[in-house]
């Protein structure tokens, strides 16, 4: 028996390729329910067909409308937070008068503060909150957006002893929305040379099954307002597209197109500033809140003098796979294999 044993587990932006792999990893389970909340009906209706099972149930609803959620929190144990605005290009430009930063804040920001609002007055046990390596010395709207709502989530972990509030940051998660491996094999599928923007830019490798391993870590060990880090791999953009031309055989040029809108040369999963206090668990770095009050003298009185070990986590320090063990990474994928055929 485990601890989701006849639980209700909701998954905030549930129709995304991280509520599937969740789906995957719990209905050979004994969970009792799983609600997907969002606010997509095409993909619910695609879900239900897909998956035909009665545990699954959907609830059309945005996190930017609190009561939405309140309609589909009650009764809930656990939550899953993955409702985001997650493209750094579409968070970043301003196109016909749309201000898209203004979405992310809205969706990122002011929809987890709902999500926690409602699941702390429904009596909801835990809450894991999902980022991104992007809200560690962030540069572009989305990462502002995803850095705040940490804050937020922090924050809010200190006005409960109900609701246990956490969160999880990690980097690329390969072959899911916005990843450009599904791009790179549709370019050389269609006979057309791939597009790179910098080849020396360095990004974290992850899979949607290490995702949820990591989600599950935090849900397990985390404390109120704990980070929950996995300390993932690391290649180059250039090694990446040599890794998927060669496991496809692509023979075109590939084609440098520069850096879009708001792009980071390497991605940071711990700053300096969190290396100070994060904890090494193995698999998994834990950057605990910092629940100081603002009373500061005592903490000049009786400060940390030690170094830390660590003094940054990012794409360009982590390990670097090369092409041979990018493409066994890739080969580990369902999509990449489906997609050669094997």
């Amino acid at each position: 028996m485990s601890i989701f044993t006849d639980k209700t587990l909701m998954i905030t932006g549930g129709t995304g390729s991280f509520g599937h792999a969740v789906l995957d990893r719990f209905l050979d389970t004994d969970i009792g329910e799983i609600r997907i909340f969002s606010r997509d009906e095409k993909k619910q209706d695609d879900m239900r067909r897909q998956y035909n099972n009665p545990r699954i149930k959907y609830y059309l609803g945005d996190v930017r409308d609190i009561r939405s959620i309140e309609d589909a929190v009650n009764g809930v144990d656990f939550i899953f937070s993955a409702a985001a605005l997650k493209q750094v290009p579409s968070c970043e430009c301003f196109i016909c008068w749309v201000f898209f930063p203004m979405k992310a804040v809205k969706t990122n920001v002011i929809g987890t503060e709902n999500l926690l609002t409602a699941a702390i007055r429904a009596n909801v046990k835990k809450v894991i909150c999902l980022s991104t390596d992007k809200a560690a010395y962030p540069i572009n709207a989305m990462g502002i957006s995803k850095a705040m709502m940490e804050r937020v989530f922090v924050a809010k972990s200190r006005t409960t002893d109900r609701t246990l509030i956490c969160g999880t940051r990690y980097g690329n998660v390969m072959c899911s929305r916005g990843s450009v491996i599904p791009l790179f094999i549709d370019h050389i599928k269609a006979g057309k040379p791939i597009t790179v923007t910098d080849p020396d830019m360095t990004r974290f490798l992850m899979s949607l099954e290490e995702a949820v391993d990591l989600v599950l870590f935090a849900f397990e060990h985390a404390q109120p307002g704990d980070i929950m880090v996995q300390k993932a791999p690391a290649c180059t953009i250039g090694t990446l597209a040599q890794a998927v031309r060669e496991l496809f055989g692509d023979t075109n040029e590939i084609h440098y197109i520069g850096v879009r809108h708001g792009e980071k040369r390497s991605e940071t999963l711990l700053t300096k500033e969190e290396c100070l206090h994060a904890q090494d668990l193995g698999d998994f770095y834990r950057v605990p809140a910092d629940n100081r009050d603002l009373n500061y003298e005592q903490y000049f009185e009786n400060g940390k003098t030690e170094k830390a070990a660590l003094t940054e986590f990012t794409s360009d320090n982590t390990t670097i796979l090369n092409v041979e063990q990018v493409k066994e990474k890739l080969l580990s994928l369902e999509y990449v294999r489906k997609e050669l055929n094997v």
